[in-house]
């Protein structure tokens, strides 16, 4: 078999892990087959659409190319030398920002996966060896995206700033990458202690929800860490900031290279090596336990929740006009409750539907009043939940049980447009609609009730925005791919899908300029979302891809 670069790195540390108790050879063996299949086999780690080994290989280097390209950003940060705890601690947030996401997005389902045990537990392998493995096989993958985004900050930090900031730098970068990816296998394991089955897959997409608004949240508490007068950044120490765990890596800097030898520099520097090192061993030390947990994925024992079908069929109705567009909303609507490996693709990502409408409102209390902010047209803001569309379009043609897409083949149908339409609206009205509900409300409390027709219409440009992510990405049968199959070039088409979401909210921020406009406005979208809506899936079977 091939050996990999990465395991003659691994066999320099053969001493440590056989102190832990892990059986080196075994694991290394284990590696290895792991990383044959990586290029040998699509896989949810390498996440792309190839069909032989050196596609494959080339897409992931393509990906790392992308990394490469959005670590730019942290170049400047890293050149300046005003302030060393500011520039480390906002490098360090959008590094914890990216690799995380990542994680919780791409490896969870690896970090999960209880399929391998079935073969490897037959043979005499310890579960202290098979978690190694897993957690080796995630981390290798993140310490290259790592890598990529955080590499030209290195190139810059050892022209810039000298050997010891270098140094300095990629050692805290290996120690944030073992740090999250053993706090996110600490946190399921805390799961799982407590619930099983179902039950438990809903808690972890809520886990992977709630975490994505979290470091989104805790990244905007980084800049405001600091005081900004003119060019002069003041850092003023407060008690909570020992839980923002950038500015512990960004402390040390300020220690080592500036000599501020401040108790609280002390001890945040403290706790950048000393909470990821016990993190390590904390982990080391519940491999078992976290292996025998994981056995309750496959208790499916919990109870399904049942609708009030009267209501929900009266709602349908009203929702989906003909009876084939109900069978699709059906369908799709019980792969999105019950298909576990959708959930953890689709779900993070609406953390950020949920929050982003809120931070730019609250970035404006910085610079103008709160009273000032209830009589702005601020509350178009929630234009913002919507960028989950392109991510929702995209996803709806991928499904863990897409070799059963036969089955459009086998029943009679009369137009593929009710499949999507009935697909789409199943999708709005199941994650968006609620979403947006909310939202709503809350505006409504801040901005008063004075904006419920603006609401009505930034709704109704959504089902428009909707139809255009559609027509502009591929198309395919929904729930008819694998998730290791995704289309080139696709991540890349959502970047003017934003830019065209923005256009329109800017011609609803112009109709709020004149009067009575927004309700004209309002009759112009519903006429247009009509033509859309019927015109827009027309597609023949041929052209699907």
């Amino acid at each position: 078999m091939k050996d990999f670069k990465v395991l003659k790195f691994l066999d320099r540390f053969k001493g440590f892990f056989e102190k832990i108790g892990v059986d080196y050879n075994v694991m290394r063996k284990i590696l290895q087959v792991k990383f044959i299949m990586d290029k040998r086999r699509v896989s949810t780690v390498m996440n792309n659409s190839s069909k032989n080994e050196s596609e494959n290989e080339n897409s992931f280097k393509k990906s790392l190319l992308f990394y490469g390209f959005v670590g730019l950003i942290i170049c400047p940060i890293i050149w300046a030398k005003e302030n060393f705890i500011f520039q480390m601690s906002f490098v360090f947030g959008i590094l914890m920002f990216m690799i995380t996401t990542t994680l919780i997005s791409d490896f969870s389902s690896v970090l999960l996966d209880v399929r391998d045990k079935n073969i490897i537990f037959s043979k005499p392998v310890n579960s202290k060896t098979l978690s190694m493995a897993k957690v080796l096989h995630v981390l290798t993958y993140m310490v290259l995206i790592t890598f990529s985004l955080s590499g030209a900050g290195l190139a810059i930090a050892l022209y810039r700033h000298g050997i010891l900031f270098f140094i300095m730098f990629l050692l805290e970068i290996i120690l944030m990458d073992l740090f999250i990816v053993v706090l996110t296998a600490l946190l399921y394991l805390l799961i799982l202690k407590f619930f099983d089955g179902e039950k438990l897959k809903d808690i972890i997409n809520s886990v992977q929800i709630v975490l994505s608004i979290t470091i989104t949240v805790g990244y905007q508490f980084i800049g405001r860490l600091f005081d900004f007068t003119n060019i002069h950044m003041a850092f003023t120490p407060k008690w909570w900031q020992y839980f923002i765990m950038p500015i512990w890596f960004g402390a040390p800097f300020e220690l080592m290279l500036r000599g501020n030898h401040n108790i609280y520099f002390i001890i945040l520097s403290i706790l950048a090596v000393l909470v990821p090192v016990a993190s390590i061993i904390i982990y080391i030390k519940l491999i078992p336990t976290f292996e025998r947990s994981l056995q309750k994925l496959n208790n499916n024992s919990g109870k399904t929740k049942k609708e009030n079908i009267k209501i929900f069929d009266r709602l349908l109705k009203i929702i989906c006009l003909s009876r084939e567009e109900r069978i699709f909303f059906r369908f799709a609507s019980n792969i999105m409750r019950n298909e576990r490996e959708f959930k953890l693709k689709v779900y993070p990502s609406l953390g950020f539907a949920i929050i982003f409408p809120f931070i730019f409102i609250f970035n404006e209390l910085k610079s103008i009043g709160w009273n000032d902010i209830v009589s702005s047209r601020l509350y178009l803001n929630i234009y913002f939940c919507a960028i989950v569309m392109p991510t929702i379009v995209m996803m709806i043609k991928h499904s863990a049980g897409y070799k059963g897409a036969w089955v459009y083949k086998a029943i009679p149908i009369k137009s593929v447009a009710d499949i999507f339409r009935g697909t789409l609206k199943a999708f709005i009205s199941r994650l968006l609609f609620p979403i947006y509900i909310v939202e709503c409300i809350i505006f409504m409390c801040i901005f008063g009730v004075r904006i419920f027709p603006d609401l009505i219409a930034v709704f109704l440009n959504i089902l428009l925005f909707t139809v255009i992510c559609f027509k502009t990405l591929k198309k395919s049968l929904p729930f008819s791919e694998s998730f290791g199959i995704s289309s080139q070039g696709e991540g890349l088409v959502v970047i003017p899908l934003m830019l065209l979401l923005g256009v329109l909210a800017a011609v609803h921020y112009f109709c709020t300029s004149v009067n009575y406009a927004v309700y004209v406005y309002i009759v112009v979208m519903i006429i247009v979302d009509i033509f859309a809506w019927k015109k827009a899936f027309n597609i023949s079977l041929e052209k699907l891809g």
